[in-house]
């Protein structure tokens, strides 16, 4: 571990643990063998080319269901002699069912199939397990925004627009922007279906109907990739799958990524402006140079993770929809790092939840700064005095609140010399504050959760 290459297999190993599982060299293999397996119980038991009885079926399931490392390192020896990985996972079968009482089936190991039949359909798979474990990590960060937002959704809170004072809001309808930007790229990735081919060497079908023009290939494959392995078949291809569907989930995880960072960023500047504070944690130290500090490591860390997942995300989404002609295999080594995308991007999704999981509202500092900036009432002012047909009404509270602090008698020695404005509404007037001018903030929260 202390000599690990990557972050992900050294110090957030511990958070990358089931990512791992699914798509190391490990992972791979073993997906290999179960394609394999399943292939061949499909050609001999569905297709009946050759006779398989209960008994061997089980058989060949066991080679699959026991696949363990000691298995894994076998097929690694045999690619020291092959030069070829998915050849190695062949001979591997083939010696298993030699072991078995299997020889006379063996030859139908691996039965028309190119390596990207196995390879794409693996790593459909992996996909398919991986936005799964996205999709259940994004749902946590969603509950728990969703949770804020309902405890801090009548809290009033003074906004910022590039950076400065602006118009009032409420904390628990920022926090359910954010719950509803995830939502909606969790919902995408949950519902995109994962595509994979078995087809042959360019994907029509060539030695199967050169074999047993008989069989309908197309339907065969068809069924084959959607009742045995529960992914979406693809007819067009080349050799290659064209990678549209693993293309429309990284694209989603890129944009959900980028709402996170943001996400990341805000709680970031909340917390300098001591609208959060950070619980304490007895031993933990915040800087080795100041005893003091309380640093929102959790989102940096966050934010940083989620930057390299999202330029993963994006060359692999591009690269893996191109190969040259038929086939090139410019795509191997690419796909080999998907694990590594969705290793970054769920450590940036834990870091996040870490963060929420350890901030608590300061209401005093919120409060202050809503009754520090009473210019935040210009805006109702001068719309209300736009509606009562006042003179130059932006260009006169422009005068009294730009560029300087003002309070709150100020506004209402403007207001009471307003001289179109009904007298009931100088009353509503000087009776606002910033702390109740947040419009409908509270309602779109309550929205939010009456759709869900």
């Amino acid at each position: 571990m202390i000599k690990a290459l990557t972050a992900l297999d050294g110090r957030y190993a511990a958070l990358t643990i089931e990512i791992a599982d699914i798509f190391s060299e490990y992972g791979l293999i073993k997906h290999r063998v179960f394609v394999e397996i399943e292939w061949l119980k499909f050609i001999l038991s569905d297709l009946k080319l050759a006779q398989l009885d209960d008994l061997n079926v089980e058989k060949l399931d066991n080679i699959a269901q026991n696949f363990n490392l000691e298995d894994a390192r076998r097929v690694k020896d045999i690619e020291k002699k092959t030069n070829h990985d998915v050849k190695a996972v062949e001979y591997f079968i083939k010696d298993k069912l030699d072991l078995s009482g299997l020889s006379e089936i063996k030859e139908w190991v691996h039965f028309a199939c190119t390596s990207d039949d196995i390879n794409n359909t693996c790593y459909a798979l992996m996909l398919q397990k991986g936005k799964e474990i996205a999709t259940t990590l994004l749902r946590q960060l969603i509950a728990d925004i969703e949770q804020k937002a309902l405890l801090y959704k009548s809290i009033p809170m003074m906004s910022r627009t590039h950076g400065q004072p602006a118009t009032p809001t409420t904390v628990g309808k920022e926090f359910i922007n954010f719950a509803w930007r995830i939502l909606q790229e969790a919902d995408i990735i949950d519902q995109t279906q994962v595509q994979a081919k078995i087809n042959g060497a360019t994907g029509n079908y060539n030695a199967h109907h050169f074999v047993y023009p008989e069989i309908n290939w197309i339907e065969a494959s068809q069924r084959f990739i959607s009742t045995r392995l529960n992914l979406t078949p693809i007819l067009f291809t080349t050799q290659v799958n064209p990678n549209h569907s693993m293309a429309f989930v990284l694209h989603a995880m890129i944009r959900v990524a980028a709402t996170i960072i943001d996400l990341d960023r805000d709680m970031w500047g909340y917390i300098s402006l001591g609208y959060f504070k950070q619980r304490v944690k007895e031993g933990e130290t915040g800087s080795s140079t100041m005893p003091h500090k309380v640093n929102p490591i959790d989102f940096e860390n966050s934010e940083g993770n989620m930057g390299i997942a999202i330029s993963m995300m994006e060359h692999l989404s591009v690269k893996l929809q191109k190969s040259r002609f038929q086939r090139d295999l410019s795509d191997s080594t690419v796909l080999r790092s998907l694990g590594s995308a969705f290793g970054y991007f769920a450590i940036g999704v834990k870091n996040a939840l870490k963060g929420l999981s350890k901030v608590d509202l300061n209401n005093r500092v919120i409060q202050k700064d809503l009754d520090d900036n009473q210019e935040l009432l210009a805006e109702p002012f001068q719309t209300a005095m736009r509606v009562f047909g006042e003179q130059n009404p932006y260009e006169r509270l422009k005068q009294l609140t730009r560029g300087h602090k003002i309070k709150k008698k100020d506004l209402e020695n403007f207001v009471e010399n307003l001289e179109k404005v009904p007298a009931d509404f100088k009353k509503r007037m000087k009776s606002l504050t910033p702390e109740t001018y947040v419009g409908l903030a509270q309602n779109l929260v309550e929205i939010y959760f009456s759709k869900k």
